[in-house]
């Protein structure tokens, strides 16, 4: 599996997880933007940043 394959995996995962803990009403949005969600929020857009560059490269595009 390449490296973004697997860092998109990472984030499919946390979306999941995200969206069951919501239905399920641990849900907290002052705990997601202050709390411990917030370590979620950071790790989520580390990703997203590292998925970015490498499907920019593929693509050749200059940012």
């Amino acid at each position: 599996m390449s490296k973004k394959a697997e860092l998109i995996k990472e984030m499919l995962e946390m979306q999941a997880k995200f969206i069951a803990d919501e239905q399920a009403g641990k849900f907290d949005a002052e705990d997601y933007y202050i709390g411990d969600g917030k370590n979620y929020r950071e790790r989520y857009h580390e990703l997203a940043a590292e998925v970015r560059e490498i499907a920019s490269k593929e693509v050749n595009f200059w940012k």
